[in-house]
């Protein structure tokens, strides 16, 4: 099997995205996209020019058929994308708004992608890779796909490869906020790197600070807490450091995929040996590009994109 350089895994879907602001029953056209957290970042990173290893599974439809090319387009590999022809593949509906963040209705119970288990998954598919990149998202999904969560973060942590998680908390998936807090704290813990989200890092610590938040991962064994803080940047915090990176200005148009998008600058910084500040500063900087374009993905950019916006920010400095 191709080595790569991160592998990853969770449920993609077909988006269909409104064409003008307004209550999604009564926009008339949408146009199609693709969505889902793992793939942004698979995505990210491939344009940056790391070798992505995207494992899921999909229906035996059109909407599958479209993920796996999308990905394969992109340069992801997606050698490990398994086709069930019992259950169909997701799909999802998202308004446009002209501020704030959007509206987005789900169609995904019972997917093709929420019976991944931890038998389809080769221990040696997720060790040919440096890097696993998990979020909070698959181990909602299924209690097949929670399991495989903890497998592949223990087969990787045994085999001394590096581990992000991006919490990712999405409350409608869950049982109760309890099993949700309990769960991705469970995770986080076992992880090299945490990402979460100011308002996420309140709910799961029940602390109020960056600071604090960090801490509660430092004190249980993570080396490197990144606390997005949206516009305003983002605090981080390892054993011997801390800092708050200011964010980059952007006029946004969809805030969707922020997050994945700090990740892929975040990731890529690190796995390329960047001091951990200037690795926060390009989550900061890929993170502010992916909101600037419609569709949750379609902002990520290139490496030469990425540095000419790097570059123009400190010319304006």
């Amino acid at each position: 099997m191709k080595a790569s350089d991160v592998v990853t895994f969770g449920e993609a879907m077909a988006m269909f995205m409104a064409d003008r602001p307004g209550e999604l029953h009564q926009v008339e056209h949408f146009t199609r996209a693709l969505a889902g957290a793992e793939t942004n970042v698979s995505i990210g990173l491939a344009r940056l020019g790391y070798n992505v290893r995207w494992i899921s599974k999909v229906g035996d439809d059109p909407f599958g058929k479209f993920i796996v090319e999308s990905l394969r387009k992109e340069g992801v590999e997606v050698d490990m994308v398994m086709t069930d022809d019992r259950y169909p593949t997701g799909f999802q509906l998202k308004s446009k708004v002209e501020n704030g963040d959007p509206q987005v209705h789900y169609f995904r119970k019972g997917s093709a992608a929420s019976t991944l288990c931890v038998a389809d998954v080769d221990p040696a598919t997720l060790t040919s890779a440096k890097h696993l990149h998990l979020t909070g998202i698959p181990p909602a999904i299924s209690q097949s796909m929670r399991e495989l969560a903890y497998e592949a973060l223990n087969v990787m942590k045994a085999a001394g490869r590096t581990v992000s998680f991006d919490v990712n908390l999405r409350p409608r998936l869950w049982s109760s906020q309890a099993e949700m807090i309990e769960v991705v704290n469970s995770l986080a813990c076992r992880a090299d790197w945490v990402l979460p989200g100011i308002g996420e890092g309140k709910l799961l610590t029940g602390r109020s600070e960056p600071r604090d938040i960090a801490a509660f991962y430092l004190d249980r064994g993570v080396k490197l807490v990144a606390v997005k803080l949206g516009p305003e940047g983002a605090y981080y915090r390892t054993p011997t450091e801390e800092g708050i990176v200011e964010g980059f200005r952007v006029q946004a148009v969809d805030t969707v995929g922020a997050g994945d998008g700090f990740a892929v600058g975040l990731i890529s910084g690190l796995l390329e040996g960047l001091p951990v500040r200037e690795a926060v500063r390009r989550g900061n900087a890929v993170g502010a590009l992916a909101v600037t374009a419609a569709g949750d993905s379609e902002g990520l950019p290139t490496r030469p994109q990425l540095e000419a916006f790097i570059s123009s920010f400190c010319i304006r400095q």
